[in-house]
């Protein structure tokens, strides 16, 4: 049987309100409030922001090393999907593409 302590407990209180409060913070206040010019044009960037901070180590690294040589599919996958995007601005396709290169090279040639 699980056996609560009363420190353990006391913390999942305090982290569900620290929770409740940080996330409902913004509609404490009645009167609307903006963000300054400079923290919007910001924030317009952070979702590629963290897609690249995701994306770029799993393509260029593996196990924490630098890839070694050209024969690695990610590489050719990730080119072939950037590839595909700008030419037509399609995520699917983009998706549809990477994999396309990907698995002939990773499957078939053992890369």
């Amino acid at each position: 049987m699980l056996e609560l302590d009363p420190w353990n407990l006391l913390t999942f209180v305090l982290l569900g309100v620290v929770t409740v409060v940080t996330r409902g913070f913004f509609f404490i206040s009645s009167k609307p409030w903006t963000l300054p010019h400079w923290a919007q044009r910001g924030l317009q960037y952070a979702p590629i922001a963290a897609l690249s901070a995701v994306v770029i180590p799993e393509v260029v690294t593996t196990q924490g090393v630098l890839v070694q040589t050209w024969m690695d599919a990610r590489l050719f996958a990730a080119a072939a999907g950037v590839a595909w995007f700008f030419w037509q601005r399609s995520v699917l396709g983009t998706i549809v593409a990477g994999m396309a290169v990907y698995l002939p090279l990773h499957i078939g040639l053992g890369w």
